[in-house]
């Protein structure tokens, strides 16, 4: 076990603060904005003083029913390679669906969607952490997301489908204590029960950020402080067991570098309160909950049950088809983002062969859970109907938030945008965005909503107008053009430049 201590996620927003905190024991870096060949300078001098450096992968989809694509492995891989990471983090999520599986339009979520729990969906995980521990050059540890909406019929509860997921693959647990209040509120879902049912010895470390209630929905923002009820979580996870490191989250909305450390030492706090409650020196395996103290998870139901969660999907899933193009690519999260190259879709050798997932009916297994998460993402994303079980005004939110999260990632991957089309420019995505699912990745999101733009005459004729139809065009071609060429004005000008370098 790795013990890792006190850390913050290094974004690159904050990176000189970071470098000037005292008592970071190490960060961790979103993997997809790192690029092997091209590491930022600062993870270098944090790695140089002996900072322990571990990529957080955010796209991998380890949730969903096709297989992890070979190329997405691969860019982890090097990424832990290039870092001298002691390990690699994802989560239990699904990012796509759709494709060659479902016969339907393969579509993007570009957000972190919860799995069903239920034997299906774990089965397929299960496989899914083993093809990924097979490509990867060091442990995987896999994070509990937080979600707005909660699938039917489930059969297990959090608690006892991460137990058995650890269980079978071996796989360590990244906990986020944030994300089992936020479950809390949205779900009804109790942390302390949670806790009590996972495989403590199984943690890797533990996530703690904010986040903002409003009608009654809590949103894990990752940019507003922590609040009192998720450093509780921490304390009661602590007062269980020893937590190998625990890490402070911040996304967005960046304080200044004293609150950042105000955090932290509340943090610290939170655990050492936990320590003495345990009443023991903080050891790494200290008190782990036994075995046999643990829920039983139900047995495997039948197909009449499991037909709550997957019944009636083809209709919601075909209906994406009307809006397919090119196959997706892997989905740029920040400003900052590397090129990955092709990302082969294709599956690794399991590690697990012979293991029931690997038989025909594993195939079906994939397909019934295929079906059922393209259904739901295309309510999310396309407009299609809600599935049957599913609460509509709760999707209705989860869709909303998704079309903004998209509004603002894109206004970062293509910051043009924004100053070309103005205060406009926000509500005109959003519009956009409900009905054009993304299909390729935010940049290719950026240059089909402008391409949508010109199609429809928008804006009128004039300098935005012309502005607009010539970054399309430098950027939809097979090389940049010239900035000078552009005709850009004075204020994208700059940075035009900045992002032809990239």
């Amino acid at each position: 076990m790795v013990r890792l201590g006190t850390g913050i996620g290094w974004r690159p927003e904050i990176a000189d603060a970071v470098e000037r905190m005292q008592g970071i024991d190490w960060v961790e870096a979103v993997a997809e904005n790192v690029c092997p060949g091209h590491l930022p300078g600062s993870l270098l001098r944090l790695r140089e003083r002996g900072v322990t450096v571990i990529p957080h992968g955010v796209s991998l989809g380890l949730g969903d029913a096709e297989r992890p694509g070979a190329g997405r492995l691969t860019a982890l891989a090097e990424r832990a390679e290039a870092l001298g990471s002691p390990m690699v983090t994802e989560h239990i999520a699904f990012v796509r669906a759709g494709g060659p599986l479902t016969a339907s339009a393969r579509l993007e979520a570009g957000h972190l969607l919860p799995v069903p729990r239920t034997r299906d969906a774990l089965d397929v995980l299960c496989e899914n952490v083993r093809i990924a521990q097979a490509a990867l050059p060091v442990p995987l540890a896999v994070e509990n997301i937080a979600a707005l909406v909660a699938w039917p019929g489930e059969e297990m509860t959090e608690g006892q489908f991460l137990y058995e997921l650890a269980d079978r693959t071996g796989v360590r647990l990244l906990v986020d204590v944030a994300n089992l209040h936020t479950n809390h509120v949205n779900r009804g879902e109790d942390p302390a029960k949670a806790l009590a049912e996972l495989p403590l010895e199984a943690i890797a470390y533990v996530h703690v950020a904010g986040g903002f209630e409003r009608d009654g929905v809590w949103h894990d923002s990752h940019a507003h402080p922590v609040p009192r009820p998720v450093l509780d979580v921490l304390t009661d996870l602590a007062s269980r067991v020893s937590p190998p490191g625990v890490l402070l989250e911040r996304d967005e909305n960046f304080p200044e570098p004293s609150e950042l450390k105000r955090e932290l030492g509340a943090i610290r706090e939170a655990v050492a309160l936990g320590a003495a409650m345990r009443g023991a020196t903080v050891h790494a395996d200290a008190h782990v909950v036994p075995r046999a103290a643990r829920t039983a998870v139900p047995a495997r139901t039948g197909a009449a049950e499991r037909a709550v969660t997957t019944g009636a999907v083809a209709a919601g899933a075909g209906a994406a088809t009307a809006t397919a193009t090119a196959p997706t690519t892997a989905s740029a999260t920040t400003a900052t983002v590397c090129a990955e190259g092709a990302q082969a879709a294709g599956a690794t050798a399991d590690a697990g062969a012979g293991t029931p997932e690997r038989t025909a009916s594993g195939e079906a297994v994939r397909q019934r859970l295929g079906l059922a998460q393209t259904a739901l993402l295309s309510a999310l994303v396309a407009g299609t109907p809600v599935p049957e079980g599913f609460d509509r005004v709760r999707l209705g939110v989860q869709a909303r938030a998704l079309a903004a999260k998209r509004a603002d990632v894109v206004a970062k991957v293509a910051p043009e945008l924004p100053l070309i089309l103005g205060s406009g420019y926000r509500s005109a995505f959003v519009a956009y965005a409900q009905g054009h699912p993304m299909h390729g990745g935010y940049r290719q999101d950026a240059l089909d909503f402008a391409a949508q733009l010109l199609r429809e005459g928008r804006p009128a004729e004039g300098r935005a107008r012309r502005d607009l139809r010539r970054w399309w065009l430098d950027r939809s071609g097979p090389a940049p053009r010239p900035t000078s060429r552009l005709g850009l004005g004075p204020g994208l000008r700059q940075v035009g430049r900045s992002l032809i370098r990239r």
